[in-house]
């Protein structure tokens, strides 16, 4: 058999443009999500709540059509639509009223979406409505206590490792991180995260901007954030999806984008309220 004779032949091979096919609509969508991403942390107050509010029910949105969508019998067409106004509603009320209690409120999203999700999938809608409602009151609470600086570092660190993880993984290859769940993750890319994340610790270390913490809380992150995107893996494989919607071109869902934030959020509200969050600039 004849292989390539020239440059572009052999240079095409090596690519594998199929490789590669979906690169440019996913920068494309992941650039405006960027620039709206920054947008909403640069906003305070009551337009970051809303804001916030709205990304949390579509995320919502999402998980009552993945946990009942194929059994129509279960709920209403509404049904949806319901649970992710109820969501936003329930996530500024969450914000709004003082103290820590307020947290409690999750139950009412997952008490009001039972009857709708099918019995088998009844106890992943409530683990991932915490998580989803958690995730979001973390997002403002963080941005009001910590400050811009670390949520813009803590947002950075997921997104460097999704990046990396997708850019290495692809072009490296090797060994699947959990093939059983998320066959497209690779340990190198994975680990790609990992070192990406203690770079950009080492360099605000490096600069004066954090105590030594950040260098083990870096990765930290990033691997929570990894764990939240193979949990909703997990959960699309049990409901045979292949995305959470089509909301996002290249991207899936906006459950698929923030599922890695997620995680990370939690992780990190937790360490803040043991005081172990390294505040950026602080």
């Amino acid at each position: 058999m004849k292989g390539p004779t020239n440059f572009r032949e052999r240079m095409g091979a090596r690519l594998n443009p199929g490789q590669w096919a979906d690169l440019r609509k996913r920068f494309g969508w992941g650039s405006l999500l960027l620039v709206l991403g920054v947008a909403l942390l640069s906003s305070s107050g009551i337009w970051m709540q809303l804001g916030v509010s709205a990304v949390v029910g579509l995320m919502m949105w999402e998980l009552a059509r993945l946990t009942a969508w194929r059994h129509p019998e279960f709920h209403s067409p509404r049904h949806p639509v319901l649970i992710a106004i109820l969501a936003g509603l329930v996530l500024l009320a969450m914000l709004e009223l003082p103290g820590n209690w307020p947290m409690l409120l999750v139950v009412i999203p997952i008490l009001v979406g039972m009857p709708g999700t099918h019995e088998h999938e009844r106890l992943p809608f409530a683990i991932f409505t915490a998580a989803i409602l958690g995730a979001g009151y973390a997002l403002v609470v963080m941005r009001e206590v910590m400050g811009l600086p670390t949520v813009f570092w803590i947002v950075a660190t997921v997104v460097q490792s999704d990046v990396l993880g997708y850019f290495v993984g692809r072009k490296l290859g090797g060994p699947k991180f959990w093939p059983s769940l998320s066959p497209k993750k690779t340990w190198s890319g994975t680990v790609a995260g990992w070192v990406g994340a203690f770079v950009l610790a080492g360099g605000l270390f490096g600069i004066g901007c954090s105590g030594a913490s950040i260098l083990l809380i870096g990765p930290m992150l990033a691997i929570a954030g990894q764990f939240g995107d193979i949990a909703e893996s997990w959960l699309k494989r049990r409901v045979s999806a292949k995305d959470s919607s089509d909301l996002i071109p290249g991207h899936g869902g906006v459950l698929d984008r923030f599922d890695a934030m997620s995680a990370a959020l939690l992780l990190a509200l937790i360490l803040m309220f043991f005081h172990i969050l390294p505040e950026i600039g602080g």
